[in-house]
């Protein structure tokens, strides 16, 4: 099947890469953002062929072969493609769209092949990071299997093989976790929105505009202590931010003209930048106010949110 009709075909449940953000617990994409591609409510977004080979994404795919390959060569195991999306038997909403078949091996029986550049890198210094062991997870729940081996390139240097052991009491997590996201999307109804960026994403997208309404929450408690406890951190963030600047200004006083300062658990750099020429636009369409005309550049407006009391 063609990229295309791939994407369709997840849109019918839940895939293997999708179970953590299905679950709750992927750091880089939130189940709002998830909920609204499932509800078609936003499209995956395309990225130029530019974009694409700065994309952690495309080299992971790029790459993949290559993880494979060096599979085989280090462990002596062959692996086969697997050019289909796999279904849970009893749970239909349960996809699985694996990279690689171990075969005739009693000991592992699917192939995760990943990448990880500078950034990446961090989250696998312990192993597998708890998003790739839900991925796992899930397709050895969808599959049946027993073992699945994950091999990741770090950094395009450092290849590693970590084993990952079939878990029945974390599948049947996952599985309770998933089908409450999945009742989500059949019910119409959005997750809570988290602290991520992908939340905040979702959210603007989900509601760009306002209508004008003014809502009366005076006398609905959940609401009244959700506001109360937004009033009591941002004013343990105002105190905190205070004595950070306090602190901040304590060492840059010490540093006088230094450029830097060797401490025990780190370094601090108070260098001046250089100095900048730039346009005065204000001067210049003041001197010449067509330009804005000929030259206008559109910038969407998006929502404030102001709190007052």
């Amino acid at each position: 099947m063609d990229h295309d009709q791939w994407l369709q075909a997840r849109n019918e449940g839940i895939g293997a890469s999708e179970s953590a953000t299905a679950a709750g617990l992927n750091p880089f994409q939130s189940q709002l953002e998830l909920w609204m591609l499932k509800t078609g409510r936003i499209e995956p977004t395309p990225e130029a062929p530019i974009d694409q080979m700065r994309s952690p994404m495309y080299w992971g795919q790029v790459l993949e072969p290559v993880v494979a390959q060096h599979y085989t060569r280090l462990t002596g195991r062959k692996v086969r493609r697997v050019n289909a999306i796999l279904q849970h038997p009893d749970y239909p909403w349960m996809l699985a769209n694996l990279d690689y078949s171990v075969v005739a091996s009693d000991e592992v029986q699917i192939l995760e092949c990943k990448t990880a550049g500078e950034y990446g890198a961090k989250h696998w210094k312990s192993g597998p990071p708890d998003y790739v062991h839900c991925q796992v997870q899930h397709q050895l729940a969808v599959t049946g299997k027993q073992a699945a081996d994950v091999g990741v390139l770090i950094c395009g240097q450092e290849f590693r093989v970590y084993r990952v052991e079939r878990d029945d009491e974390l599948i049947a997590q996952l599985i309770a976790l998933e089908h409450q996201f999945w009742q989500q999307v059949i019910s119409d109804t959005p997750p809570e929105a988290d602290a991520s960026e992908s939340a905040r994403f979702a959210l603007n997208q989900l509601y760009p505009g306002d209508s004008g309404e003014r809502v009366d929450w005076s006398e609905d408690v959940e609401m009244n202590q959700t506001f109360d406890q937004l009033l009591q951190v941002r004013g343990r963030l105002d105190q905190l931010k205070t004595e950070e600047t306090a602190l901040k200004h304590r060492l840059q006083q010490a540093m006088a003209e230094a450029s830097e300062a060797i401490l025990a658990q780190g370094k601090i750099s108070f260098k001046r930048s250089q100095d900048q020429v730039t346009l005065n636009t204000k001067a210049l369409l003041n001197d010449q106010p067509d330009l804005l005309a000929q030259y206008p550049l559109k910038k969407a407006g998006s929502r404030r949110f102001l709190v007052r009391v």
